[in-house]
């Protein structure tokens, strides 16, 4: 009976092996590959696209996308990432330094950020245009909204997609006020200053109105300076004209080209071609390229080339910005928060 028992067993085993490796076999992978990845942050080329085996010369591909800042990325979980200009300055270097790179293609997807960093890369990009006399094609995808416009005016051209959301043009200051909440709480904050703007803006008072006037004069000052930036870009357009489109509004791409504020509408392949015809290079073959890290994995030019990885976090939470620090902050930004 024991040995009977003991074959039922036996056979009762192998069976469920037998279904478990046709279950891997036709469900799971059955070999595994590791490979080693690099750790450096150091971004490399990557060619992303090429028209031909013997294409030489080159167009670097460089990505302006998310919200814009001049600090590094982080999340609430504590995940720390790159700060977006020092990336976008170090693509534009490698662009800079390579002799092969005919011309840049600025690809656009962002609705905005930072007055200081939408100034800051666009001043990058005219410095690059200075010194290299490379020609820039502007191409926005989904989004390329205040500071995102902002920084395309730095280009030769600027196409949009038919379904791209520009404009946007202005300034704005968001600065939460939680006084009432505090004191339905029973909570006070105790401010001692050396003088009496020094809380200006602060979220746990009311802004009165010596702190409005001082906020709007360096808001005013900010619009003046975008409305500087889009004029020596759109030549055709008027002071005047340029000032009655830039209420703040967005436009859709069709809008946007009748109101003069971009060139073209198409696809990043046409913005390519449109480099390349800048660069003089129209009937010449040529590779497009990105820098990113060394692992990044870069199958076409719709490919994202992010300077930031490692960040193991599972989930990354992004609170509004206005909650990131109880200071005020001047936005070129297109948001409902």
């Amino acid at each position: 009976m024991a040995a009977r028992t003991l074959r039922k067993s036996a056979w009762q085993t192998c069976a469920i092996s037998a279904l478990l490796v046709l279950a891997c076999a036709g469900c799971a992978p059955v070999s595994f590959l590791i490979t080693p990845v690099s750790g450096s942050r150091e971004l490399q080329e990557h060619v992303v696209s090429r028209e031909s085996a013997w294409a030489d010369r080159k167009i670097a591909l460089i990505d302006v996308d998310g919200v814009l800042s001049n600090m590094r990325e982080s999340s609430m979980l504590g995940g720390i990432g790159d700060n977006p200009v020092a990336r976008f300055k170090e693509r534009l270097d490698h662009a800079a330094s390579d002799a092969k790179v005919a011309a840049l293609v600025l690809r656009i997807n962002s609705p905005g950020g930072g007055v200081t960093a939408s100034d800051l890369m666009y001043g990058e990009l005219r410095r690059f245009r200075e010194k290299t006399g490379k020609p820039i094609i502007a191409s926005m995808l989904d989004t390329a909204a205040s500071g995102g416009y902002y920084i395309a005016c730095a280009a030769d051209k600027i196409y949009a997609c038919p379904t791209t959301v520009t404009g946007s043009i202005g300034v704005i200051m968001i600065t939460p006020d939680l006084s009432g909440l505090m004191g339905r709480l029973g909570v006070e904050a105790n401010v001692i200053k050396s003088g009496a703007m020094k809380d200006a803006g602060s979220p746990f008072r009311p802004m009165n109105d010596q702190d409005r006037t001082l906020y709007q004069n360096m808001i005013n000052a900010m619009y003046e300076r975008f409305l500087d930036v889009v004029a020596a870009s759109r030549t055709r357009l008027t002071r005047e004209q340029i000032r009655a489109l830039a209420d703040g509004r967005v436009y859709l791409a069709p809008a946007a080209k009748e109101n003069g504020l971009i060139d073209e509408i198409g696809s990043l392949d046409q913005a390519i071609a449109a480099a390349k015809s800048a660069a003089g290079i129209a009937e010449k073959s040529v590779k497009v390229v990105q820098y990113a890290l060394p692992h990044a994995h870069q199958p076409n030019i719709y490919a994202e080339a992010p300077g930031r990885g490692g960040d193991i976090n599972l989930i990354n939470v992004e609170l509004p910005r206005w909650l990131h620090g109880a200071s005020p902050e001047f936005l070129y930004l297109w948001s409902g928060n």
